[in-house]
This record gives C-alpha cells, sequence and structure tokens, in this order.
C-alpha cells in the first residue's frame, strides 16, 4: 500500500470522478494515484490530473485524507488549462493491463451519494463541502 495524492476538482456544483467498469463492477474514484519516488503529494497528483484528466491543475489545499489501501490525501485544486478528457496515462493506452476502463465524468454534487464513490467516505465528505462552499 503506498500513498496516494488525488484531485477534488469543482465547478458549478459538479465534481470530476473516474467512471471505473471492472469484472462487470461500475463504481467511482477521485482522480489521483500514487505518489512516485522523490515526489511530493502535490505533485503526485498533479501528475495524475495531467495522465488521466488530461490538465493542468493547481493545488489550492488539503481538504482532507483517509484510510483506504493506504492513505488517500484528498486536495481541493482548481483546472489551469485544458478541458478534461480522456488523458494519456497508462490505465488509458495500456491495453495489456486489463484492468477494466476509465471515464472522466461530471457528477452533480447532490448525486454523490447515490453512486458507489470510493471510498465511500470521501463522496460523503465532499458533498458536505459542497453545501458549505
Amino acid at each position: 500500500m503506498r500513498n496516494r495524492g488525488c484531485a477534488v476538482l469543482i465547478k458549478d456544483q459538479k465534481v470530476v470522478l473516474i467512471k471505473r467498469v471492472h469484472n462487470n463492477d461500475t463504481y467511482f474514484v477521485f482522480p489521483g494515484g500514487g505518489v512516485e519516488k522523490d515526489e511530493t503529494l502535490e505533485e503526485a497528483t498533479i501528475r495524475e490530473a495531467l495522465e488521466e484528466l488530461n490538465v493542468h491543475i493547481c493545488i489550492e489545499r488539503l481538504l482532507t485524507t483517509v484510510f483506504y489501501h493506504g492513505t488517500h490525501y484528498f486536495f481541493l485544486a482548481s483546472i489551469l488549462e485544458g478541458d478534461i478528457e480522456i488523458g494519456q496515462g497508462d490505465e488509458y493506452v495500456d491495453k495489456e493491463r486489463k484492468r477494466g476502463t476509465y471515464e472522466p465524468v461530471w457528477v452533480p454534487c447532490n448525486q454523490l451519494s447515490s453512486l458507489d464513490v470510493r471510498p465511500k467516505e470521501i463522496g460523503h465528505y465532499v458533498q458536505q463541502f459542497l453545501g458549505e462552499f
């Protein structure tokens, strides 16, 4: 288990998630991934957003941390450049990975609690945060 940096990107009361379909199971995760050697949590989050969403982001602040197969650090971030689309990370281009599909989607924040967001706590946390936003 390694630490992960994850981006929480919000626009017009919607949040970006990655829709995953793997072994006939559909669920959603926040964009992000594992921290590589000599990389900060923030750098990992920025790199993963580019790889998964094809956007350059700016980290605003740490929102929360959740322990789920390692510690996930969720950062509130904003898009500096680009539009959300399928990125060029291994999960999209390496057909040999056999880890299912990845699709970036904008989800209305009031639907977070009705989706299988993993880890579950972060979906609830972000929905509450947006209620105060």
